[in-house]
């Protein structure tokens, strides 16, 4: 995914900018697909602080679209869903200054999907000044992260990458076999 963003990129050099954010918008509104190819996309063709910045833009805006369209759409038919979850349900209740805490913290925390903090706020009693700004503010040091790491992932050489997939794959080894074995 991420090279045919950046092939296109390369194509249309005056639509990347405009490309870029409107994929944004769209994995937002998705909810669940990951915008790691956005992010790549957008380090390599911009630049790592160009593409920073872009990718943040994208994510910023794509977080009060979905808002705005969750709110719209969602918020009845989930409200009774959602409330079955401690911590989803204190976003769902939380207000003003709590609120903002706890979007704030949310988006710091990689493994969080972001469509579901999105969603949970949405359909919550969150004002969306309050969303958008801790929103946007959360995201910062996470998509510094993210493109951290994706920037660094990139400049490896095949071997690295082969290094980092059987790196991940153990890691993942281990987690599973936790997950599955403290549920016995």
């Amino acid at each position: 995914m991420k090279e045919a963003l950046l092939d296109f990129f390369r194509q249309y050099p005056n639509l990347a900018l405009a490309t870029s954010i409107a994929i944004s918008i769209l994995v937002a509104v998705l909810g669940l697909v990951p915008s790691v190819f956005v992010t790549a996309a957008n380090l390599l063709f911009f630049g790592f602080w160009e593409g920073i910045l872009v990718s943040f833009l994208g994510e910023a805006l794509g977080a009060v679209v979905a808002f705005y369209l969750y709110r719209k759409g969602f918020k009845k038919e989930a409200t009774h869903q959602l409330e079955k979850h401690k911590k989803v349900k204190a976003l769902l209740e939380a207000e003003d200054k709590k609120a903002f805490w706890l979007i704030f913290s949310l988006r710091l925390v990689p493994f969080v999907p972001s469509g579901l903090v999105t969603f949970a706020a949405a359909i919550g009693r969150v004002s969306a000044p309050t969303f958008f700004v801790a929103s946007s503010l959360g995201k910062v040091p996470a998509l510094l992260l993210e493109g951290y790491a994706v920037y660094e992932v990139t400049a490896f050489g095949w071997q690295g990458k082969v290094i980092l997939t059987v790196v991940a794959l153990i890691l993942l080894y281990f987690v599973a076999r936790q997950v599955f074995t403290s549920k016995k």
